[in-house]
């Protein structure tokens, strides 16, 4: 058979600038790669073991297959799956930020719900020109980031760093609220899950962290229908009703009195509106997450991501317009009592009729919109926090990739703080909506302002345009975060103070790692020089056995001179094992420590700081090498019954000055024999040269 031409060999550089090389690779575990580098396969990143291969085998039935980086292309999204995804959170928001604005008018009588419409028209307009204004930036930083990129290289950090906890916070809330508003939705077409609240949007929160988990792909194809369909039953809804208002003339007043809470009614004035106003504006959260998730859509990224983001806006614009002007049209207005039945669903009752099958399928397809809204901000909290993770301000967790290529750290957290929220607000949209779209709004206005800096660097063709344009969403965005603040006083606060305590820990963390970096570093122009400081080697023994005559030898491969440690707290099996130690091990010294209070760590760590003042004042102290024999039983459940001593000694040894930690395993079913200490150990055979047999044993 003829052979083909031999694996082109992977070549680097030693100690000495002697070469390296690899020959022959099991095929089934390498390749190389056009440079010459060897490439591990899919297997050889298999677990060895049976309980690892079970898991494996469970995590691939939960998650899927683990996908190669080299895959990453194939899980980008089109413009169709990227609308469902990035839309499902703005598109969403039309489900409750009408009744927001209505309950704040319902304050001040009938008479002021007729300012719900034009209300609703302003905040409109407001989204038309932040997507607008976020279009600039996609076109500018096509690698994704967000305010948060923008930020970063056009104003100081530490603007950078507050649109980043201003986001991670929004991206919480955004999970936390739609989920709520979610089970509202339920809870309103089948009363009796009032009691239930709670559990249902912890499940709904575990099934949305599931479906990320599995990856990009699997996200876009669980969320892309339901999205689909809410919008076009709700474009539906809102055309027959529209139908109804201006060609059959039907108009019916809102209820008296009207439902709520008895109490003096407030007098319709300029902070009323404005205060409805700020309650209806959570309709322009997630509305930047399409700018931080640039690089998921397919080539041309930038181009894609504009479309995606101008049909979002507009879909949006529609739906809240057309809600508003139904429900205002048909007198609804929120109830709470003796069930939760929102302004949506009412106005699906109307249109659809209360208790038929288009009514159910309607709160259906809402219920399912609002619970994969979060998936907006899985796509982005997860992505900031890598970057953040990159930049060197959240711990580099956040910025490994699972197997499914999904950052699962980010996933996992941003679960964990929406359940929290979820609970300690006892589900309750009302409740969680005062602390949502605080945060957006500083990224709007921080992000804008970058922008316009940026322009005026860059130049590039049509920059005052764009420039202009940049400049206005900044001066309005920042109207409106002091609106927002001002008229959800005092919970808004609370994001106030949250804000600067994650800026705190990110610029900590930041401080931690430079700190480190520091103290690795080594200067590329300096040689290295050989060790120069002396060794010694302690190797703690409970007794003789193979696992500490294995570690005996190993000490040895470090400095021929080691002593071993007893730490003992029955002196008469301790006299037994030095007889039996001087018998066995003549060339060894054994200290033997009594410790009558039984402590085993401590007295060994006295020993060394003894032996460390011992050493002459004018000598650099020696590294002390601590070989810790450790038994490696055959099964994971055995392993529970051993090496617990070593594991508390290891864990008290790692902050030791000047200590290095070596821990030698023995295995049984490897090593059948003992190995005598005072035998030469049998030198390699020598190496097979290429394209040679090796001899036969």
């Amino acid at each position: 058979m003829k052979q083909g031409p031999p694996p082109r060999p992977l070549r680097g550089r030693k100690l000495g600038d002697r070469r390296v090389r690899i020959e022959r690779p099991h095929a089934a575990y390498f390749r190389y790669n056009p440079e010459g580098m060897l490439v591990a396969k899919e297997a050889a990143s298999a677990p060895r073991t049976p309980a690892g291969r079970f898991l494996a085998r469970v995590r691939g039935v939960l998650f899927g297959r683990p996908l190669s980086i080299h895959e990453e292309i194939t899980e980008r999204l089109s413009k169709l799956k990227a609308l469902a995804i990035f839309s499902s959170d703005p598109i969403s928001s039309s489900a409750y930020a009408t009744e927001e604005i209505l309950r704040v008018l319902v304050l001040a009588g009938a008479g002021a719900l007729l300012l719900s419409l034009p209300i609703a028209i302003a905040i409109a307009l407001l989204i038309a020109i932040v997507s607008t204004s976020y279009r600039q930036e996609v076109y500018a930083y096509p690698s994704g980031g967000g305010d948060y990129a923008v930020a970063r290289r056009n104003l100081p950090n530490l603007f950078a760093l507050i649109v980043a906890g201003a986001l991670l916070i929004d991206y919480v809330m955004t999970v936390a609220v739609s989920t709520a508003s979610a089970v509202e939705q339920v809870i309103s077409a089948a009363p009796g899950f009032e009691d239930l609240r709670i559990e249902i949007g912890v499940g709904a929160i575990a099934l949305i962290t599931l479906g990320n988990l599995r990856g990009l792909r699997e996200s876009g194809n669980i969320f892309a229908i339901p999205t689909y369909l809410f919008v076009g039953s709700s474009m539906l809804m809102i055309a027959i009703g529209v139908f109804r208002i201006v060609v059959g003339g039907e108009h019916v007043p809102p209820p008296n009195p009207l439902p709520g809470e008895p109490g003096i009614p407030q007098m319709v004035g300029v902070l009323l509106i404005i205060k409805a106003f700020a309650s209806g504006s959570v309709a322009l959260t997630g509305t930047e997450a399409i700018a931080n998730g640039v690089p998921a859509f397919k080539p041309p990224e930038s181009r894609n991501a504009a479309t995606t983001l101008t049909a979002v806006a507009a879909i949006l614009a529609i739906l809240f317009i057309g809600i508003t002007f139904v429900a205002d049209s048909f007198g609804v207005v929120p109830v709470d009592a003796p069930a939760t039945r929102t302004v949506i669903s009412q106005v699906a009752g109307i249109i659809y009729g209360d208790g038929s099958l288009p009514f159910y399928l309607f709160q259906t397809f809402t219920a399912l919109i609002l619970f994969l809204a979060a998936n907006t901000s899985y796509n982005a909290f997860p992505r900031l926090g890598a970057i953040l993770a990159r930049d060197g301000y959240m711990p580099r967790q956040f910025s490994f990739r699972g197997d499914r290529l999904a950052f699962t750290s980010g996933i996992l957290i941003l679960s964990a703080a929406a359940i929290f929220l979820l609970i300690l607000f006892s589900g309750r949209t009302t409740a969680l909506v005062p602390l949502y779209s605080v945060g957006v709004f500083i990224a709007f206005t921080i992000g804008q302002t970058g922008m316009v800096l940026h322009w005026r660097r860059e130049r590039p063709r049509g920059w005052r345009r764009r420039l202009a344009i940049n400049a206005f969403g900044a001066l309005l965005t920042g109207f409106v975060f002091v609106v927002v603040l001002v008229a959800k006083a005092p919970t808004s606060l609370l994001v106030a103070v949250m804000i600067p305590l994650l800026v705190g820990m990110m610029l900590f963390i930041r401080r931690q790692y430079s700190a480190s970096s520091t103290e690795l570093a080594v200067k590329p122009h300096v040689r290295i020089p050989g060790p120069h400081r002396q060794e010694r080697v302690i190797v703690p023994v409970p007794g003789i056995n193979r696992a500490v005559v294995q570690a005996i030898n190993v000490g040895r491969s470090i400095d021929p001179n080691v002593q071993a440690v007893l730490i003992s707290d029955e002196p008469e099996e301790a006299a037994e094992i030095r007889a039996r130690w001087e018998r066995q091990l003549p060339d060894v010294p054994l200290v033997i420590v009594e410790s009558p209070y039984r402590a085993l760590v401590a007295p060994l760590i006295s020993y060394l700081d003894v032996l460390d003042r011992a050493w002459p004042i004018d000598k650099e102290a020696p590294i002390t090498f601590v070989v810790i024999p450790e038994y490696v039983a055959r099964s994971w459940w055995e392993r529970i019954l051993y090496n617990q001593s070593a594991k508390r000694l290891r864990a008290a040894l790692l902050g030791r000055p000047h200590t290095v930690v070596v821990n030698v395993p023995y295995r049984r079913e490897l090593d059948d024999k003992p190995e005598r200490p005072d035998e030469p150990r049998a030198s390699p055979p020598p190496a097979t040269p290429p394209g040679e047999a090796p001899p036969s044993t």
